[in-house]
């Protein structure tokens, strides 16, 4: 008598699993995305009339928020925010460090940082008309409008200044390069989703 074999037909058709679709899967996936903007961290200049440094490390929120959507973004960059808190070394070298550099004058910068995330991630899967390209691009754009915002109404607030001396300091200098920040960040993330797909 002979015992049927499963069928494995069925099997065939079953999406194989990714790496973030379980829990320690999606804990690795955000250590690296904090290990990443912590290397952009490193990237930064001083500038002498601002407390504010030019720094890489919004082009890794950007990033991180285009490919890893809202809700992980979101995760992984109060994650990257807990290891700053705790004392390690994942903000910009240019500050005191953990919760002193938090609260410092960058301060709004950096708890923006998850809001941010987010609102790249969900812009980018929401947007429907345009190439990939552009919805990347002008998600970067409304996230970097939230950046802006929570910094500059963060460093008024520190140094109890006006609007014409926060915006040089805070938002007038960083312009240019928030432009390729946003350039580099849309064309990365697009590369990666084609990547996915193929």
């Amino acid at each position: 008598m002979q015992t049927a074999l499963p069928s494995t037909s069925g099997l065939a058709h079953q999406p194989s699993r990714s790496l973030s679709d379980s829990i320690p899967g999606r804990i690795a996936v955000a250590l690296a995305a904090t290990l990443f903007i912590a290397a952009c961290a490193r990237i930064s200049i001083p500038l002498p009339f601002t407390p504010v440094p030019l720094s890489l490390q919004n082009f890794g929120v950007l990033l991180v928020g285009l490919t890893l959507g809202p809700v992980a973004g979101f995760s992984a960059l109060a994650l990257y925010l807990a290891e700053a808190a705790m004392g390690l070394p994942v903000l910009t070298p240019h500050g005191p460090g953990g919760l002193a550099q938090m609260l410092g004058p960058s301060g709004g910068y950096l708890l923006s940082y998850p809001f941010v995330a987010a609102v790249a991630g969900w812009a980018f899967r929401s947007l429907r008309r345009g190439s990939a390209y552009a919805r990347a691009a002008l998600a970067c754009t409304l996230a970097t409008f939230v950046l802006f915002a929570c910094g500059s109404l963060w460093l008024t607030q520190a140094l109890h200044a006006g609007a014409p001396a926060v915006w040089t300091m805070a938002v007038a200098p960083f312009l240019p390069g928030e432009v390729v920040k946003i350039a580099a960040a849309a064309g990365l993330a697009t590369s990666i989703a084609r990547l996915r797909r193929a």
